[in-house]
């Protein structure tokens, strides 16, 4: 495995670059003032809103790309570079789909915040890990933002309880089981990989040049958009097959492990 060819990483937050308690490593900081010294682009790709990513990495948000909502929105510094949100119309639909189903909790994700009208306090909890921007509305009907995508929490499984409600919208718009808890709706082309193209074309880097990690279904596009594509020991079934290589867990430092043998070489 040559990596001396690298000139891009792209690494998803939640289970991949962050620890199990949201955390990013000290080493992850060392190793990325060693990635700029050697002209290589860093790109944070997450579900994550904006403000939720710049939080987690505030020493170097001015030096590094994000891709946010699952690639709605991708920005460097605060200058926007793409975004692909829903239309009213289609948010009114979708919205009246899930008030049909049971034990779910919805957030329109907001280009200025996120927007939320439960009163559940054991959810807001959850909730405020993944959005650093946010209000509670009394109706999700009353919001005034673009909104980028529509996540649903479940406290069992989105993959077992929210996925088979909402399948039958995959030909129209892009349907992504995200995590354990959450499910995404947006544009059919607000996803990683198309924010992540984006970014490979704007830099004139290609797919053998870019280094990729990932955990779940929302990480798939990007991956396939980098030949140096790594699925995390803890990633979903899905990533560990699409992948090229793999790593160890967020919990035992997989990404800092390979960006190590990427600095050496």
């Amino acid at each position: 495995m040559d990596l001396s060819k690298v000139k891009m990483v792209v690494t998803d937050m939640d289970g991949t670059l962050l620890n199990s308690k949201h955390e990013v490593s000290e080493k992850f900081f060392n190793q990325f003032k060693k990635l700029k010294e050697n002209n290589i682009l860093f790109v944070a790709a997450s579900g994550r809103q904006y403000h939720s990513i710049i939080d987690k990495l505030h020493s170097i948000k001015d030096d590094i790309l994000v891709i946010a909502e699952n690639g709605a929105i991708a920005k460097n510094k605060n200058k926007e570079l793409l975004q692909t949100g829903l239309d009213n119309t289609t948010i009114t639909e979708l919205l009246n789909l899930i008030d049909t189903i049971d034990d779910v909790y919805p957030v329109l994700c907001g280009k200025k915040k996120a927007y939320i009208a439960s009163d559940s306090e054991e959810f807001k909890e959850k909730f405020k890990e993944y959005y650093a921007e946010y209000e509670v509305l009394d109706s999700l009907r009353n919001y005034e933002d673009d909104i980028l995508k529509i996540a649903i929490y479940h406290f069992e499984s989105s993959e077992n309880y929210i996925y088979p409600k909402v399948k039958h919208l995959e030909s129209k718009l892009k349907v992504k089981v995200s995590g354990e808890n959450w499910l995404d709706l947006s544009h059919n082309d607000a996803h990683k990989g198309h924010a992540l193209k984006k970014l490979q074309d704007m830099f004139n880097i290609s797919s053998s040049e870019t280094m990729a990690f990932g955990d779940f279904n929302n990480d798939l596009e990007m991956l396939a958009l980098a030949d140096f594509s790594f699925a995390m020991a803890n990633a979903h079934p899905n990533v560990t097959k699409a992948a090229n290589y793999r790593t160890k867990s967020n919990d035992e430092f997989g990404v800092e492990t390979i960006l190590d043998k990427l600095l050496e070489s």
